[in-house]
């Protein structure tokens, strides 16, 4: 700047010319002026290259730099301005001199200037998945006029930022944009290429208003009063824009809010509600009310904030469950019931059913010395059906309405046709296993559609009782249809039943009762307005429809029916295990359930290779949310999404308070029926999620205890355990994991199902141990591994582990050399085969020795003429050749660090490859050398190979020890930039003697070179069989795609190596398949295969 000053008439920055005459005068007369003028160069000169204050385009510093000097030498003459009026480039200056800004801020909003680049990467950048407003922004001193600008504001939000760390992070963002407020909003958008018209930031607006603290004004005698005004209707400039007002003067409401929304948007109610929002929002972070004290916006973590209204809150509670005197008989089905048919009917193949899904038998034994009455006992059934209409229910959808119905059937005479009352016998185990089997697996035994969804089957020991009276080694099965019980419904079903069969009646108002039917009818009237934000919040970017990478052994067609067979695995906890696990939950104040489902997503996570994102079914078996339905049978099941989004570096304290969260808060909300949350993602058709499951399970053991009286009979629950087929088994969830807590043993248990459409039954057996694995490494390890992180814990089993320590154990130490490096080894070969053929591409060849003379040429010329010193990479870009193999040698012998460049390449990807590597030499050949500009740096390995008059000797003052890196491969880049994999001499020599000692390849082997030079198996086949003193047969460029040719050198050459990816080695198997000519392979002794 003061360079320019000298010369200002060169600056062309279009001002007068009095401003150079008048400040290059200044300068040099007034001392002051001049202290001015090199205070200010010198704040221009600390500022970073982001700033272009010497552009004359952006930054008119000189002009700046006088006005400012010429204001201060004023002052000292005394002469004070009134007012500052300013315009164009003296805006800063009047800034500065009206004591608005300091030097330092002036100079900067000065030199502000952004590129096209940066004005997208900051503000505009995936703005499709970022919340992006527009802001207002006012900017200016005390002049009038139109100084209003519209910016994006692009804010990525972290959820587990405190509401103290969002503030923080908008107000870095706010004074970043602000820099740069200047840059007009049609030039981002032009710049982006975006229309006006059509960018959703633009609708969404917030404006800050900072009131004048002055409500009066004079004009000269007469005194205005501002008046404030009151908005009702008025015109949407944007579809949602948020307005805070702020009054400094003001003593009860300084800050106030004013939300406007478009009418072609959102109608009246849903405004006002979205305020109400806001208002809660609020309240939350700065009431000093109940509402908050929970809420701490230096530590709680914004995703603890809640839209949910306190009425919303609490609508369930609201919600009053009564008889609905319109509905008589049929009503639409609930829910739950609506999804059991669609799995019955969608899900599974209801036309070729394997085994029943949803058989539910309860079976019960007699205690000795106790009888029941067959003819009593069916009494008793009939005034249970009669009385919950649930047992006499008919399921079927109703076309014209488009809804799936239920009908309650009408109590006839002929009474069997509303459940089923069958009597047979069994003499053997065998025999009553199939009758326990039938009743779980058969799908015949039920029919929806007819309502007969209950049946009772007596099975007596050997014979029928003649007096119709049930002994102790009788059984009777109860059998329900899931669509209209539940397990909860048991005990109801109990209780009336011992009831009915003690007194010969129910007691109840058939008219009055709450019944089933008006459940589901009050159901789906329900509103239901905060679970629903809640579900679309928690599953808000959820991938649904993206099933968890488990160890599938087959996969099923996206056509194809669930055939409902599973496999279930069981095992015991142990007692040691049991009771840690059980300590660790009551010393911490944890519900088993919660440290259950902790360990599952462990589990998961590790299973699934590293999945972070983890949403399962969590089923809930008793959605008896309220009193007044504990009484009814039916089925009050759901559903409900369980999702953990884990960090792998937690501890498992931290999991596990992160799980106690979820699952409280989806507990609380379970009540949101599974149908209501999918349809809020109607756009996924399939809800993979749905196919992993897991529940904890409180029983009691000791059978007497959950004994039921039916009159003076004590009926005990029988056990339904047997073994006919360990794979027959239904599965509802292509995985699920059960655990069992027996209440009365105090010990644990675990069942592990899959669906065999999926997965082997070894391959559960193996989960099942890897799962108690973890269990074990958990709480029974010796190493705490409780207090380690996630991602620290391990699926390996022990066996497993002893086996890789056993595999790893085969380390060789090859013969001691001094020849440690690549062409150490290689020069080693020639002393020991001089003469054997070394390479050979179609009628070339050279010896051991030949290949030494050009290998030491090309080596000499890089040291001596381009001055090549150890562990510089020189880049190499050349055919399939001769001097492709000299090439890389030499490198290596000079010292250098080899990195191959495909000619099949494009030239961008050279382009970044050679700027990673900084390479200034590249290696190139005859049919390369255009490859590259003029201002690269290239040698034609072709024109220096006649050179004879060389001096060795110099070779030997090249120093590379065993450590250094012998070359560079770089990957594809498929997952984003390239990235350079380094090999040192010492792991590249070590592997070749690895490969020659297992004799995948060995030193009599003629070795086919197959592989792009793009790939690092080319560096094995080419250096490698020198190394192990091999020969190497080269193939013309293309020709390994050329297979009569390919053929014609494996037969020609005697190949006895090959080595290429699977899909070329198929199509060429193919081909000589195709021709008949498998003689071509009879040399081969070693075929290799790996990549894709």
């Amino acid at each position: 700047m003061l360079n320019s000053l000298s010369d200002i008439k060169k600056s062309g920055n279009g001002q007068h010319p009095q401003w150079w005459a008048m400040g290059t005068q200044l300068y040099e007369s007034k001392p002051l002026f001049n202290k001015w003028i090199i205070l200010i160069d010198g704040e221009m000169t600390k500022i970073n290259n982001e700033f272009r204050i010497n552009d004359i385009n952006i930054a008119q510093s000189t002009l700046f730099a006088i006005q400012v000097a010429l204001a201060a030498l004023l002052v000292s003459w005394n002469i004070y301005p009134s007012s500052i009026i300013s315009h164009s480039a003296g805006d800063q200056a009047a800034a500065f001199v009206a004591d608005r800004l300091s030097l330092k801020e002036t100079v900067r909003m000065l030199a502000v200037s952004m590129s096209e680049e940066n004005v997208e990467n900051k503000l505009l950048k995936d703005i499709e998945h970022l919340a992006c407003i527009t802001i207002v922004n006012s900017s200016r001193l005390n002049m009038v006029g139109m100084f209003v600008s519209t910016l994006p504001h692009r804010i990525q939000v972290d959820s587990d930022w405190s509401f103290e760390d969002l503030i923080e992070h908008v107000r870095e963002k706010c004074l970043s944009i602000l820099e740069h407020s200047h840059y007009p909003l049609q030039y981002i958008l032009t710049d982006s290429h975006l229309k006006q018209s059509n960018v959703p930031f633009l609708e969404i607006a917030l404006n800050f208003i900072t009131l004048s603290e002055k409500s009066q004004w004079s004009l000269d005698t007469a005194m205005l009063q501002q008046l404030p005004m009151q908005e009702s209707y008025g015109a949407a400039k944007f579809d949602f824009k948020l307005t805070c007002l702020y009054n400094p003067t003001s003593d009860d409401s300084k800050l106030s809010f004013c939300l406007t929304c478009s009418r072609d948007l959102f109608d009246e109610t849903t405004a006002i509600i979205v305020a109400q929002r806001l208002k809660h929002l609020v309240d939350q972070l700065f009431s000093s009310k109940s509402i908050s004290n929970e809420i701490n916006p230096n530590l709680t973590s914004i995703s603890k904030l809640s839209l949910i209204l306190p009425v919303e809150a609490q609508e369930i509670k609201d919600t009053v469950f009564c008889r609905q005197q319109n509905i008589v008989n049929e009503a639409p089905a609930s829910y739950s019931q609506a999804g059991i048919w669609f799995n019955e009917q969608v899900r599974f193949d209801p036309n070729r059913p394997q085994l029943a899904i949803y058989n539910m038998p309860f079976l019960y034994r007699y205690n000795i010395g106790h009888t029941l009455s067959i003819k009593q006992l069916r009494q008793a059934l009939q005034l249970v059906v009669r009385k919950h209409q649930s047992l006499r229910t008919l399921l079927i959808f109703d076309a014209a309405k488009d809804s799936l119905m239920q009908q309650i059937v009408d109590f006839h005479d002929d009474n069997n046709r509303l459940y089923a009352f069958i009597e047979t016998t069994y003499e053997t185990q065998e025999q009553l296993n199939h009758i326990i089997h039938e009743e779980k697996y058969n799908p015949q035994l039920f029919d929806v559609a007819q309502g007969l969804v209950f049946r009772c089957h007596i099975v007596y020991y050997k014979q029928i009782s003649s007096d119709k009276v049930l002994s102790d080694k009788d059984l009777i099965i109860f059998n329900f249809h899931h669509a209209l019980f539940d397990f909860p419904s048991m005990n109801i079903f109990l209780h009336d039943l011992n009831q009915a069969y003690t007194t010969g009646q129910l007691l109840y108002d058939d008219n009055t009762n709450l019944r089933y039917l008006d459940y589901a009818v009050i159901e789906q009237q329900m509103s239901m307005t905060g679970a629903s934000m809640f579900w679309l919040d928690t599953l808000h970017d959820c991938k649904l429809d993206q099933p968890l990478t488990l160890p599938f052994d087959r996969y099923r067609l996206s056509n194809e029916h669930r055939t409902g067979r599973g496999t279930s695995i069981s095992f015991e906890l142990g007692q040691d295990l049991s009771h840690d696990f059980l300590t660790h939950a009551s010393s911490n104040n944890i519900s088993l359930e919660h440290l259950t489902f902790a360990i599952y997503f462990i589990f998961l996570f590790k299973l699934t290779s590293g999945q972070t994102d983890l949403c399962l079914a969590m089923n809930i078996n008793n959605n008896r949310y309220r009193d007044e339905l504990k009484s009814i049978i039916g089925l009050f099941e759901n559903i409900v999404p369980l999702r953990c989004q884990l960090d792998p570096h937690w501890y498992f304290y931290q999991l596990l308070k992160h799980v106690q969260e979820i699952t409280t808060n989806s507990m609380k909300y379970s009540y949101f029926p599974l149908q209501r949350i999918l349809k809020q993602h109607s756009h996924i058709s399939k809800h993979t999620f749905l196919d992993t499951s897991l529940e904890f399970i409180s029983f009691i053991s000791n059978n007497d205890k959950n004994a039921t009286m039916i009159g003076d009979c004590q009926l005990v629950p029988a056990s339904s355990s047997f073994n006919i087929n360990e794979d027959e088994r239904q599965s509802v969830s292509d995985f699920s994991l059960s655990l069992y807590h027996d209440l009365n043993m105090n010990q644990l248990s675990c069942t592990i199902n899959a669906s065999l459409d999926l997965f082997n039954r070894d391959t559960v057996e193996k989960m099942s141990q890897r799962f108690n694995s973890i269990l074990n490494q958990l709480f029974l390890s010796v190493d705490d591994q409780i207090d380690r992180s996630i991602y620290e814990l391990s699926l390996i089993l022990p066996n497993e582990r002893l086996l890789m320590q056993s595999m790893n154990n085969t380390q060789i130490s090859f013969a001691s050399s001094p020849f440690t490096c690549i062409h150490h080894e290689f020069v080693c070969q020639v002393m020991k085969q001089p003469q054997k053929l070394a390479v050979e591409l179609d009628e070339q060849s050279l010896t051991y020795c030949e290949l030494l003379h050009y290998v030491q040429v090309l080596s000499l010329t890089l040291l001596n003429e381009y001055h090549v010193v150890p562990g510089e990479v020189v880049c190499q870009c050349v055919e399939r050749s001769l001097s492709m193999v000299i090439g890389i040698m030499g490198i290596e012998m000079a010292g250098g660090v080899y990195c191959p460049l495909s000619p099949r390449d494009p030239q961008h990807r050279l382009h970044a490859l050679t700027k990673q590597t900084q390479s200034r030499l590249f290696l190139v050949h005859d049919l390369t050398i255009t490859k590259f500009h003029d201002d690269i740096i290239s040698l034609n390995i072709d024109s220096i190979l006649n050179v004879n008059d060389i001096n060795k000797k110099c070779l030997s003052n090249v120093q590379v020890e065993r450590e250094e890196i012998a070359y560079i491969i770089f990957t594809s880049g498929s997952t984003g930039t390239p990235k350079a994999v380094q090999v040192r001499h010492k792991n590249f020599v070590d592997c070749m003697h690895s490969l020659a000692y297992i004799n995948s390849f060995n030193k009599d082997d003629t070795v086919v070179q197959m592989t792009r030079c793009s790939f690092d198996v080319h560096v094995q086949e080419i250096l490698g069989t020198l190394v192990v003193g091999g020969t190497l047969i080269m193939v013309h460029p293309n020709g390994t795609i050329d297979f009569d040719y390919l053929s014609k050198v494996l037969q020609n050459k005697q190949i006895t190596y090959l080595h290429t990816v699977p899909s070329l080695l198929h199509s060429f198997f193919t081909f000589v398949e195709q021709n008949n000519n498998s003689n071509i392979l009879k040399y081969l002794r070693s075929l290799c295969s790996s990549g894709e």
